[in-house]
């Protein structure tokens, strides 16, 4: 049963963090104490001896969590690097910063995000594994410390990574030794971060924030560890300084000490009425990114809190109709760009924390509303400041390229940790499993292809039925809310032609594609679904010094010439009468690409109020 706040007296407090910085790891459940493991680690690029697993001190440094491809990283080598071993002492130090103490007595060691494959060990002691090189894995390390946890330990990493292997999801990571036409370095190991926290015998383990509407939201909570029976969990929301709601909840009963997992769903109405205006004063949007904050406390049978994290979310809905995307129930154009999320020092690691933050700002500053972070499952961090600063993102998988019992199951088991991750940012507004058909080559002809595809959209709606899904960006829908198109016409006169009314639209959609592939297949027909172009565009530009491997697909002679030819294309887009949105490549150069809006290096290749003024029109 639940009570509104004031019923109850309030419980014994824990220390939560409440100052969210694009810090933590885990924005969304924020703990007061954590260790943070990045830094400088032992490397070996090598085979399988088992002694390793004990430490290796004739190995090299590598900077966690940039990998050993990059730069960034102290190791710079770009080639293969099929098995890779890690290692790191644990210090007394370490365990004090994550907060170990008698009334925190379990070590929970977190990484972000390991490509590929992962095996861990503590003092040659296994702890785990995890297969899936986009999603985060933690494991519970507290028995493996022994008697004495206090002392110096030692971690290993062991990371498998075939880059043969095209089963794997890996997005636009590149399966030749050297990078060739759109396909980009490698990123092998471990490239987010690694921390530690102490957690109470009971512990918080996860939270899942839903829109209900905006006057609803529920709240689902994992807990993990040993449980007595008798414990409470209670929300907290506010906005500034403004109390908005606080919700107990009593946990069932059981009966004897109990180590299951289980899930608690909340229900969290938000009522308030300020100068005559209610709810709507709180609603998310790019333009109005607000946030509420909230505390979720578990408490024991005496009131007492036993462990409390600190959250946030928006209140925002996402959806289609009449041919418009939906956001908070209204048509919204989205106006968005291809983010690789791709630095030239760290690859798919971003080179700092302040670079995530960086990326959001520069997307908003050259016009955009919205960011398709394309064929990778973006940092937190990145989520963090789209939620924080206002950017819609769209939820892409990394694509697999076969299509096989063994890299559907892979995928699948990704896509569905990956929806979970990132269900509760108000940032994201629609999902994406694939793009261009990659892994189902065949999908205009093979119906196990498009059931596989329908498979990946269903099971988005399935664990989350409140944002749109597209089966397949860009061609060839079995089954989509949004359908997508990319055209790469370099003619702003014919793009206009092709997108310019109904008529147009009703012709695209019933015959085959700008790139010669047809736009539904499966049985799908035209239901009224929202039309967007969601990759145009890549004009290729390259100011000061020239890569002789430079492309784009089309190229312009000058920074006039480029600003006159994407203020074109934008034009034909804006004057299109059906076209719900649109989605410009590419945000920056990456590597070979020389179609990006900015230069790798993030400085824009003219200045950037003129590329506002050709995105935005004005």
């Amino acid at each position: 049963m639940s009570t509104l706040a004031g019923n109850d007296a309030a419980p014994t407090a824990l220390p939560v963090a409440t100052e969210q910085d694009g810090t933590y790891p885990r924005p969304q459940l924020l703990r007061s104490a954590w260790a943070d493991l990045d830094g400088t680690w032992s490397f070996r690029n090598d085979g399988d001896d088992p002694a390793w697993r004990g430490g290796f001190p004739d190995a090299r440094d590598i900077t966690v969590p940039f990998p050993p491809e990059s730069v960034a990283s102290g190791i710079g080598e770009p080639g293969f690097h099929p098995v890779v071993w890690y290692a790191r002492e644990l210090t007394a130090d370490d365990l004090a910063a994550a907060g170990y103490s008698p009334s925190q007595p379990r070590l929970v060691l977190h990484f972000g995000a390991v490509d590929h494959r992962a095996r861990v060990w503590i003092d040659g002691q296994f702890v785990g594994e995890h297969e899936g090189g986009h999603t985060p894995f933690s494991f519970d390390v507290t028995e493996a410390l022994g008697a004495d946890p206090e002392a110096a330990h030692t971690l290993v990493v062991r990371a498998e990574d075939d880059p043969l292997d095209v089963t794997q999801p890996r997005g636009k990571q590149d399966w030749h030794e050297e990078p060739h036409a759109i396909w980009y370095r490698r990123t092998t190991g471990i490239w987010q971060t690694v921390w530690l926290e102490a957690v109470p015998t009971v512990s918080i383990a996860a939270l899942r924030w839903t829109n209900v509407d905006h006057a609803t939201v529920r709240l689902t909570v994992r807990l993990a560890g040993v449980r007595s029976g008798g414990e409470r969990l209670r929300v907290e929301a506010r906005w500034a300084e403004e109390h908005l709601a606080t919700v107990e909840t009593n946990l069932p009963d059981v009966g004897r000490s109990s180590a299951i997992d289980s899930e608690v769903d909340v229900v969290l109405p938000i009522t308030r009425q300020t100068n005559g205006q209610a709810e709507d004063e709180l609603v998310w949007t790019p333009e109005t990114p607000r946030l509420v904050d909230a505390t979720v406390s578990l408490l024991d049978a005496d009131g007492s809190a036993v462990d409390a994290v600190a959250s946030y979310f928006g209140l925002r809905t996402a959806g289609t109709g009449q041919g418009a995307f939906l956001l908070n129930g209204r048509s919204y154009d989205v106006r968005s760009v291809l983010n690789q999320g791709y630095w030239p020092e760290s690859h798919l690691a971003a080179p700092s924390r302040a670079a995530l933050r960086r990326e959001v700002e520069l997307i908003k500053e050259l016009g955009f509303n919205a960011a398709r972070n394309h064929q990778k499952v973006e940092d937190p961090r990145f989520l963090w400041w789209a939620d924080k600063l206002g950017l819609l993102v769209w939820g892409e998988m990394p694509g697999a390229y076969a299509f096989s019992p063994l890299a559907v199951q892979r995928l699948v088991r990704e896509w569905m940790d990956a929806v979970e991750r990132d269900a509760s940012h108000p940032s994201i507004v629609t999902w994406v499993p694939a793009n261009e058909s990659w892994g189902v080559q065949h999908i205009a002809v093979d119906p196990a292809q498009q059931a596989y595809a329908r498979a990946l959209a269903d099971v988005a709606r399935a664990l989350d039925p409140t944002r749109p899904v597209i089966s397949n960006d860009g061609w060839e829908h079995p089954a989509s809310d949004i359908i997508t198109i990319h055209d790469y016409e370099g003619d702003g006169a014919v793009l206009a032609r092709t997108y310019a009314d109904d008529g147009a639209r009703a012709a695209l959609l019933r015959g085959t594609g700008p790139a010669d592939r047809r736009i539904l297949v499966g049985g799908a027909v035209d239901e009224g679904q929202p039309v967007m172009l969601t990759e145009f565009g890549g004009v290729n530009y390259q100011p000061g010094i020239q890569r002789e491997d430079g492309w784009g697909y089309t190229s312009a002679s000058d920074g006039d010439d480029w600003i006159a030819r994407i203020t074109g294309l934008y034009d034909a887009i804006r004057a299109s009468t059906f076209l719900a949105g649109s989605c410009y490549t590419q945000l920056t150069d990456t590597m070979q690409e020389t179609n990006g809006l900015l230069n790798a290096d993030r400085t824009p290749k003219v200045p950037i109020e003129q590329i506002r003024r050709a995105v935005t029109g004005r």
